[in-house]
């Protein structure tokens, strides 16, 4: 699916963060003493959390190195991590974005639920891939963050994605339709009205939806003083290869680090 106009959005989305990262770079050369070699600081620090304790997904190594790519070429940072101990006031600090791939279970308990709603308190950031819809079924609060939560699909089939919001970063300049293949997620409760709508799949283009004509597949919204973004796409291993969907992933992770997006 590397279609013309996917690798017109990733680039037209470069912007998002390379002009911030562009700016620390600059920032970072003016401290540098005389004579040092002058190395660009990145423009955020982004965690990026994977643990699983339900079904685990085995397009996580490609949404990892995905993710990684990103941040090389779009100059933000990004950690690994599988470790819910880093969910502490102090270890949440460093970072601007906290990224959950498709993780699955009860993947933080107690204080490590306090951090992350001190660092949404705090102004940081949030995004969401696929499973993080599947996890925390007993956090209010979590719900509210993501948006929905999961709760039945049917197989992975070829469905065709309608843009309903093309003025941010995650969209701009994505195919209208878009069809892809993936695996398309009924959720509890429609987000709306609490959410910002990206994007719904058309369920006449495939078998065994159960939401309706309006299906919403990814959103965004401010939550809390800080700020969510959800997609529901990305089962596939195939979706981390495609420049469209890579373009996608990169305009949530600007929007949930702050960035502006618009010239």
């Amino acid at each position: 699916m590397a279609s013309a106009a996917g690798r017109a959005a990733a680039r037209a989305l470069l912007a998002a963060v390379s002009v911030l990262a562009l700016t620390a770079c600059g920032a970072a050369v003016a401290r540098a003493p005389a004579g040092a070699p002058s190395r660009p600081a990145p423009a955020f620090r982004l965690l990026l959390f994977s643990r699983t304790l339900g079904f685990r997904h085995d397009s996580i190594p490609d949404g990892i190195a995905a993710v990684e790519a990103l941040g090389r070429a779009h100059g933000f940072a990004v950690d690994v991590t599988e470790d819910p101990t880093r969910f502490t006031p102090a270890g949440l600090a460093a970072y601007r974005v906290v990224l959950f791939l498709s993780t699955t279970g009860d993947v933080l308990r107690g204080a490590e639920r306090d951090a992350l709603e001190g660092f949404l308190r705090a102004g940081g950031g949030f995004a969401g891939v696929h499973a993080a819809a599947d996890a925390l079924y007993d956090w209010p609060w979590y719900g509210g963050l993501v948006g929905a939560w999961f709760a039945r699909h049917p197989a992975v089939q070829r469905a065709t994605v309608r843009v309903a919001d093309a003025s941010q970063p995650s969209t701009r300049g994505l195919p209208d339709p878009w069809v892809r293949t993936d695996e398309w997620y009924d959720f509890r409760a429609d987000p709306r009205p609490s959410v910002q709508v990206l994007l719904t799949v058309d369920e006449a283009s495939y078998q065994g939806g159960g939401m309706g004509p309006d299906h919403p597949i990814a959103w965004y919204h401010d939550y809390d003083g800080g700020r969510a973004w959800y997609t529901a796409l990305g089962h596939v291993r195939e979706a981390y290869a495609d420049p469209a969907f890579r373009a996608h992933l990169l305009g949530g992770i600007a929007y949930a680090a702050g960035r502006a997006w618009r010239s």
